[in-house]
């Protein structure tokens, strides 16, 4: 890596889910004091099927943007609710001076096995967008698939539909996280040659549990190396190395991607601070006061 990619700030996003006990809202509020002082571009909340979930992420977007200086990202999705439902939700966000939604189709509820539009919904993400720029000015981030999304015919109709959610005013896209930066490289040069200028942001996961990770994988169509795999071979009960592995996998991965002319990186957190911290930290991403700072305004 030459010294001016090196001296070259990073750009960050925080991804964390909304927390259902007091023990893993301790947690999450313990992350995102931890990740503030980075100065995130933006801190997204997932969104579920279930309306437990919905309310979940609703309370702690809103505490986010009440409480802290970070910019929040509400995820929304198009499951289980007709389009008068989804608007008035996000209504309710953009009244609370929520401003980025991560607008996304979803997966299917718990116990279905395939997608099924509500019947009076947004049928598909591109929808979606369409209808939440019809409500406001919001920034819209969309998702993208390196190793293609696991309903997809193929890479070409893959890629066209991310251009359709462009088309319909998306301003960004995070992708899926993916380990083989090549096949992320790859996606880009066909985005760019389809005619998608807007950022197509790496999404990374720290690898905290490599069986976790692998489960995940399975459900979306992400690849786990073999070299990967080789790496947690036989620290199922050693999570300090499995700790220290998977900061160095994770910060050599966006390294590789950073000379490659990349500078922005989403870290799907898992609500864990430690790692993703260290990550930054190594990538040269440090608190610009050089004092832990805090989430909370003073």
């Amino acid at each position: 890596m030459s010294n001016s990619q090196a001296n070259r700030r990073i750009e960050a996003s925080f991804e964390f889910f909304p927390p259902n006990s007091e023990k893993m809202e301790a947690q999450l509020w313990g992350a995102v004091e931890r990740l503030a002082p980075l100065g995130p571009r933006f801190v997204s909340v997932t969104y579920g099927a279930g309306g437990s979930t919905r309310a979940r992420t609703h309370a702690t977007v809103e505490r986010i943007r009440r409480e802290t200086d970070l910019e929040p990202a509400a995820h929304l999705t198009c499951v289980g609710a007709s389009r008068a439902e989804v608007d008035e939700v996000a209504r309710r966000y953009h009244a609370s001076g929520i401003r980025h939604i991560v607008a996304l189709r979803g997966d299917p509820p718990e116990g279905e096995t395939h997608y099924q539009p509500h019947p009076d919904g947004y049928s598909h993400a591109a929808d979606l967008v369409a209808g939440l720029r019809r409500i406001a000015d919001f920034e819209i981030s969309v998702a993208a698939y390196p190793e293609i999304h696991p309903e997809a015919l193929n890479a070409a109709s893959d890629l066209d539909n991310l251009k359709r959610k462009i088309d319909a005013g998306a301003n960004r896209a995070i992708t899926q996280f993916f380990f083989d930066s090549a096949d992320y490289l790859r996606f880009m040069d066909k985005a760019r040659a389809e005619g998608i200028t807007v950022p197509i942001v790496p999404g990374i996961l720290p690898v905290t549990n490599f069986r976790t990770v692998a489960r995940f994988a399975a459900t979306c169509g992400a690849n786990i190396p073999a070299w990967l795999a080789s790496q947690f071979e036989g620290l199922d009960d050693d999570p300090e190395t499995r700790k220290l592995i998977a900061a160095s996998v994770a910060a050599e991965q966006c390294r590789t991607l950073q000379a490659a002319g990349i500078d922005e990186f989403h870290f799907y957190t898992l609500n864990r601070a430690d790692l993703t911290y260290a990550i930054c930290h190594i990538l040269g991403l440090r608190p610009e006061t050089g004092e832990p700072a805090q989430a909370a305004r003073a």
